[in-house]
């Protein structure tokens, strides 16, 4: 058996608002596990050094 990579990925204005959900302290349980389930489909930011 083979591993499918999951090509899903967030968009960066469902990824901001996705943030402004979890960086919001009256949002709820569910809403909070819906936003950090979107960002996880989001790529890492590539760092310049």
């Amino acid at each position: 058996m083979y591993k499918r990579k999951n090509s899903e990925v967030t968009s960066k204005k469902a990824a901001s608002a996705a943030g402004r959900v979890l960086r919001n302290p009256k949002s709820s349980k569910a809403a909070k596990t819906a936003a950090a389930s979107a960002l996880t489909q989001r790529p890492n930011k590539k760092t310049r050094r």
